[in-house]
């Protein structure tokens, strides 16, 4: 997932990026701005990599926003009504410029560019984080530790002071708490539903109601209302109708 913002002095063109960005899984728009100062002062302290920003707007230019920000490991797509400006991008190792007004396609084109750029940037062990972590169990044997990869991990199931991971067919009880693991696991992965249950995002193959139906398992999972609004929402990014 890539957090995103939008820096622009125009009302109607923030509405067409936020269109279009819905329409993308793996971007995550996370504010919009019309005054490039507050998006500056919100930057800080945020986790952002790409900046949908326009070139020609009165307060501070794109240009001159990106030159405040040069030594942060930012990445921009520019956009602009001038096409004149757009080389002007270039200059300042932007990732892709687009012309208003800016049709899905060549969005996408300049997003999948922003995607390439952004994990070419990023060391080798962050990319595909979910692929490289695990966790380390006590077995029922004394003095034995079993190796639980997340990506195996098809849900978690909390039994008062105990923990049952369900993983590859196979169901490993480890003496800990759904708070203390909740925590300790990557939200784009793992979603809480129930009280009882934690499940991995990219093991659910369909939801019927209020069950989720999980791959390769023949039980249903209830989604619980505490959870149930956060679940949806976060389900609904992916919805394509």
């Amino acid at each position: 997932m890539i957090n995103c913002i939008i820096v622009d002095d125009e009302a109607h063109a923030i509405e067409v990026l936020q269109h279009h960005i819905k329409s993308i899984p793996q971007l995550n728009l996370v504010a919009s701005f019309t005054k490039p100062t507050e998006a500056i002062t919100f930057l800080s302290g945020q986790q952002v990599e790409l900046i949908f920003l326009d070139i020609h707007m009165p307060e501070i230019s794109g240009i001159e926003f990106i030159q405040t920000l040069r030594h942060e490991s930012y990445h921009f797509i520019l956009t602009t009504a001038y096409r004149e400006f757009a080389p002007n991008g270039f200059d300042l190792d932007v990732v892709d410029y687009l012309i208003k007004p800016i049709p899905l396609t060549r969005f996408l084109q300049a997003v999948t560019k922003a995607q390439k750029t952004i994990n070419q940037s990023k060391p080798d062990w962050i990319r595909n984080p979910i692929e490289t972590e695990y966790f380390m169990v006590k077995g029922q044997i004394k003095g034995k530790m079993i190796k639980i990869n997340l990506i195996d991990i098809d849900y978690i199931e909390g039994m008062k002071n105990y923990v049952a991971f369900h993983h590859n067919g196979t169901r490993t009880v480890a003496l800990t708490t759904m708070k203390d693991i909740e925590g300790k696991l990557p939200e784009e992965y793992f979603i809480r539903v129930q009280k009882s249950f934690i499940i991995a995002i990219n093991k659910i193959t369909a939801l019927d109601g209020n069950r989720v139906i999980l791959k390769n398992i023949s039980s249903e999972i209830l989604i619980g209302e505490t959870y149930k609004q956060h679940f949806l929402e976060t389900i609904k990014k992916k919805q394509i109708i």
